[in-house]
């Protein structure tokens, strides 16, 4: 459903996902796990990655 894309709230609407820069309104970017795509054009957008947390090795 088109309907869980947008939060309408009084006489605003929002969108819920991040839209297309290039083919404009009404086309969403698909939220992978480590970039946001489109799917019409193939703009992609990578999302900064944290680094890894080590703990650090315990000394003797």
């Amino acid at each position: 459903m088109i309907s869980k894309f947008y939060e309408v709230s009084g006489d605003a609407i929002k969108t819920k996902k991040q839209t297309c820069p290039r083919c404009g309104a009404g086309v969403f970017l698909a939220e992978h796990d480590d970039r946001l795509s489109c799917g019409k054009c193939g703009y992609s957008e990578f999302k900064s990655q944290k680094p890894e947390v080590v703990p650090n090795a315990q000394k003797e």
